[in-house]
């Protein structure tokens, strides 16, 4: 079940986290962006943000684990014990994310939607154990930030629905960091998926091994396949519906893939609300 915290107000305690990491942040990420040559209104290529991302998530997690010292909760509290049963959910949501990917694309070949590039088997298996590990690392820190501490605060003061909502509106914007153009036509998709994985972690009894799962095998099987460039979109349907700027969440097809899991979820796990 999660657990909200009783004390002060959740849109203070939410702006005190976001100001602080921001504030931690910036003093690393300036001059860092400055030797890597970015500019936040220019595109950013992936040698640029892995360095700005790393910085930016190696902080988050002594930030969450500061609040919960100041608040003298365990981490368990944000979803994280550290017991087998969080590693089994991890592995389970995981292989459903990949599945739901493969079926995802699977479909869209029958339909002539997408071709399969050759594959370069070496440039494939490559990048299977680095996109595997960045999976892990973003889903999981991502997964602790607006899953775990941030959908915490707000549950004190708004139901599960309201604070699931906010909480993934501010996910979805925070994404613009990165790259605005790119990033606002998976504004949608992305408020979803964070509707998606607050399902997951209430399917789960408040553990985020579930959600991390799904969150980090859908990394891992996108950016395998965009890292090996595996699909050729054919451009027989337009591309809202295969996704905008080749991104599935900016398209019909990765808003009905959300869908469809989050219908599976409801179904087959009974969240715990």
């Amino acid at each position: 079940m999660f657990v909200p915290i009783k004390e002060a107000t959740a849109l203070i305690k939410v702006m005190a986290f976001f100001f602080t990491w921001a504030g931690f942040w910036l003093p690393i990420a300036i001059p860092l962006a400055i030797v890597l040559k970015w500019h936040p209104q220019k595109p950013i290529s992936v040698a640029q943000k892995l360095p700005l991302m790393a910085s930016l998530y190696l902080i988050a997690p002594l930030i969450v684990w500061g609040a919960a010292g100041i608040e003298n909760v365990p981490f368990s509290n944000y979803g994280l014990a550290w017991e087998p049963s969080l590693f089994v959910h991890l592995g389970l949501g995981f292989g459903l994310g990949v599945f739901s990917l493969a079926i995802l694309f699977g479909l869209q070949w029958a339909l002539g939607w997408i071709s399969w590039q050759p594959a370069d088997i070496s440039k494939l298996a490559s990048a299977l154990l680095p996109t595997l590990l960045l999976g892990l690392w973003v889903g999981g820190t991502e997964e602790l930030i607006f899953r775990g501490f941030l959908l915490n605060q707000l549950l004190q003061d708004y139901s599960i629905w309201v604070a699931a909502a906010i909480s993934s509106v501010i996910f979805a914007i925070l994404h613009l960091v990165w790259e605005v153009r790119e990033t606002l036509p998976q504004l949608p998709g992305l408020w979803l998926l964070g509707m998606v994985l607050v399902l997951a972690r209430a399917c789960d009894g408040g553990s985020l091994g579930l959600a991390w799962g799904l969150h980090a095998g859908w990394i891992w099987a996108i950016a395998s396949l965009d890292t090996a460039q595996l699909i050729n979109y054919t451009g027989t349907v337009p591309a809202w519906i295969t996704g905008l700027g080749k991104k599935p969440l900016a398209g019909g097809v990765g808003i009905l893939l959300l869908l469809a899991t989050s219908s599976l979820l409801w179904l087959v796990l009974s969240p715990e609300f």
